[in-house]
């Protein structure tokens, strides 16, 4: 169904329920809609920034010139699942929480009588389990060099950090000298969403499902230790410091804070987010769309599907990406291992019909 489509069938339903919904009222953009429901909004300041930035930065974009008639019940569902899935960085928790959002905007618009159902209401992320990844969602070596190659330079290393130690975009992001050992990369903070914005008081965050004091290591390839000698030659580390959750100073001396005088803000996994697509764009890694292939996630895919395919424990993978339990790996990369497939052929054949050495000779 079409905006056109959706239009109509909005129109018909109001006349069957007797509900009259002026077609003109209908013609508002969602974009100007949701402009104008949360100027109404009686809300925090934080709240308000959380959610104009969803706004501005994912719902427009995807939704905001269709008109609120317009929207049928199958937008708001393939708008879910691109921005949890197209790289975003959004927990599915967040994604829900958002959509409550959206589903407030679109009924507020019901009670206006501009339409008559909310298409938006009760669309949310299920979380009964974790996704598997598209094989073609995972670039090859040579592709992660191409990006790399073609990324602003502020942003290289956070590519080699991701491909070459699995860890999600905010946590690149959140880069310090703290994090660099010898022979591995120790992993405790990770950017927050508003760490873009000037007035924010705690940039970092602890580590998805972690406690301040807690952190995770990860063993680190001669590469990314090239990588970031390189990244220190060219920029030196600038410190932050911020507030924690206990309430302690805290110091930083971060890889990828800005550098201009008067910046003042940390690069956002969004600004990230737009480098990397562009990078693609520039390598040409484009799909038959013409749209990027790849998303800052599938460097982490592709640190993880390359060591369970080289049999690295899947245990210890799965401590290394952070993940809540082994279960969360194997959903999401367990099909990703064809040479686990020959080793169980082998297995089974010697078991069952074992050569004998007279054969053999």
């Amino acid at each position: 169904m079409d905006g056109a489509d959706a239009f109509a069938v909005a129109v018909e339903k109001g006349k069957q329920t007797r509900v009259r919904v002026d077609p003109a009222r209908g013609a508002v953009t969602l974009s100007a809609w949701a402009e104008e429901w949360l100027e109404r909004r009686v809300i925090g300041e934080a709240t308000r920034c959380n959610y104009e930035g969803f706004v501005r930065n994912h719902l427009v974009p995807s939704l905001g010139r269709k008109p609120l008639a317009g929207l049928a019940r199958r937008d708001f569902e393939k708008f879910v699942k691109g921005i949890y899935r197209g790289g975003a960085g959004l927990a599915a928790s967040t994604v829900n929480d958002r959509m409550v959002l959206v589903a407030a905007i679109m009924e507020a618009a019901v009670v206006d009588k501009r339409i008559t159902e909310n298409p938006a209401r009760g669309i949310r992320i299920s979380r009964r389990g974790a996704v598997a990844v598209d094989e073609d969602a995972v670039p090859t070596p040579a592709e992660v060099d191409l990006i790399a190659a073609h990324i602003t330079p502020q942003f290289r290393l956070a590519v080699y950090l991701q491909s070459g130690t699995g860890q999600r975009p905010s946590e690149a992001l959140a880069f310090s000298t703290e994090c660099r050992r010898s022979g591995f990369v120790r992993i405790r903070w990770q950017v927050s969403a508003k760490a873009h914005h000037e007035d924010c008081p705690t940039p970092f965050v602890p580590l998805k499902h972690r406690l301040e004091k807690e952190c995770r290591d990860i063993p680190t390839a001669l590469f990314v230790e090239q990588e970031i000698d390189a990244h220190l030659r060219r920029w030196k580390p600038v410190p932050v410091v911020f507030t924690g959750q206990k309430g302690k100073r805290i110091r930083l001396e971060t890889f990828f804070a800005p550098r201009q005088p008067g910046a003042g803000v940390m690069p956002s996994i969004a600004s990230y987010g737009y480098q990397f697509k562009k990078a693609c764009l520039l390598a040409g890694l484009v799909d038959l769309d013409g749209k990027a292939r790849y998303t800052p996630r599938s460097l982490r895919h592709f640190f993880a599907s390359t060591a369970l395919a080289n049999g690295v424990p899947c245990h210890e993978v799965s401590r290394w990406l952070g993940h809540r339990s082994v279960k969360t790996t194997v959903d999401i990369y367990g099909h990703l291992l064809p040479s686990a497939w020959d080793r169980c052929r082998d297995v089974l054949q010697r078991a069952m019909r074992p050569v004998s050495q007279d054969a053999t000779s």
